[in-house]
């Protein structure tokens, strides 16, 4: 199994040891599509995956879940977190065995997540639909919480899917704190007018599925690593980091094809470990 770079302990001290690093940020990739991002002392926690809860669901399944990294973290320790997201609702990405106790290390941590999977969210961590934590977002909206801004932007896993009052049930964000835009894709393959959403906000960084999309697997697919290039190119990313892959056997890519796309293209990328720290010095640099 995959040993995270940097894990517990030593992970908790290197974000303690980070939090003087200014006017940059800092983010963590937790494994899957979950990372940490840290900027002037707030954190923002975005799609945590920091539980066995698939190994476990499909253990006897046709599609076992089996787990290539070691967890970075228990969310337990987490309880500095000031903001949570979630771009949709598949478990690896709104994992109540990671949210909850996150919520009892701090009952009142906002809770990002799409307006269309906001009643279902509620129900599955045990909130009310009208506690003040649980923030709803539809594509196009803005919302703030915990230091960081949000911009809903629709996403296709693997069709744009709406409910019935025409909210999308997959969504990416980018974040806004300080004079810094990160987009996080969450599930996506690319859409007619995908470029269009992201564009105008000059994205400094990029962090893209490169899972790709194998029917066989039973499960929706991604981008696969030349797309995700191709798309971090295409929107202006400074820089793309790529994500959801080492976690589960069946459901994996190598970063190889993205990273040689992006050398291609000439599009600047940085492949993390899980545990990893990257800081956005290395964009001034």
């Amino acid at each position: 199994m995959i040993k995270p770079l940097l894990q517990d302990d030593a992970l908790l001290a290197d974000i303690e040891s980070a939090k003087s690093d200014r006017p940059n940020f800092r983010l963590w990739w937790l494994g899957q599509s979950g990372f940490l991002v840290q900027f002037n002392g707030r954190h923002a926690l975005v799609d945590p995956y920091l539980s066995d809860s698939l190994t476990a669901k499909y253990e006897q399944s046709d599609k076992p879940h089996v787990r290539m990294t070691e967890r970075v973290i228990a969310p337990e320790r987490l309880g500095f977190v000031d903001v949570v997201s979630s771009s949709h609702n598949h478990t690896d990405h709104f994992d109540p065995d990671t949210l909850k106790p996150l919520l009892v290390a701090k009952p009142a941590l906002p809770l990002i997540l799409p307006e269309a999977n906001r009643g279902a969210g509620a129900f599955r961590i045990g909130l009310s639909l009208k506690a003040a934590n649980l923030i709803g977002v539809r594509a196009g909206d803005v919302k703030s919480a915990g230091g960081f801004t949000f911009n809903g932007i629709p996403a296709a896993h693997n069709e744009l899917e709406v409910d019935a009052e025409g909210n999308h049930k997959f969504l990416g964000y980018i974040f806004q704190f300080g004079p810094w835009r990160v987009y996080h894709a969450g599930d996506t393959k690319h859409f007619e007018g995908m470029e269009d959403w992201i564009r105008p906000f000059r994205v400094d960084v990029a962090l893209l599925p490169i899972n790709g999309d194998t029917p066989e697997r039973k499960v929706a697919g991604n981008l696969d690593g030349r797309e995700a290039a191709q798309l971090a190119k295409a929107i202006g990313a400074r820089l793309a980091i790529p994500m959801h892959y080492d976690l589960f056997t069946f459901n994996t890519a190598s970063p190889e094809e993205f990273v040689a796309e992006c050398g291609r293209l000439g599009q600047r990328c940085r492949v993390l470990q899980a545990g990893e720290r990257w800081s956005s010095a290395e964009l001034v640099s």
